[in-house]
């Protein structure tokens, strides 16, 4: 079975989102970040969510981590819980 690592961040807005992205590509720390913009409670942790398989988080996530890039900030990506910045750590067939 397939398992990643992923990290993420959550804000309300997909302009606050954007905003984060574009800080984040211009070689800002995706950790530091999450800390201090991130209302998920993983936001102390650097945003970090481990390790998962298919179907252990919400489908707009897997969706991303099992079939984008590996190392690249990918969103925003919406989901009930608001908007999501999600870096996939390592993946693994």
């Amino acid at each position: 079975m397939s398992t990643a690592s992923a990290r993420h961040i959550l804000v309300t807005t997909s302009e606050d989102c954007e905003a984060l992205k574009v800080r984040i590509e211009a070689g800002e720390d995706f950790a530091e970040i999450a800390k201090e913009h991130s209302q998920c409670p993983s936001g102390k942790d650097g945003g970090s969510l481990g390790e998962f398989g298919p179907g252990q988080m919400v489908p707009a996530f897997d969706e991303v981590v099992f079939n984008e890039a590996v190392g690249q900030v990918h969103g925003p990506v919406k989901t009930q819980f608001g908007f999501h910045l999600l870096e996939i750590t390592a993946r693994s067939d």
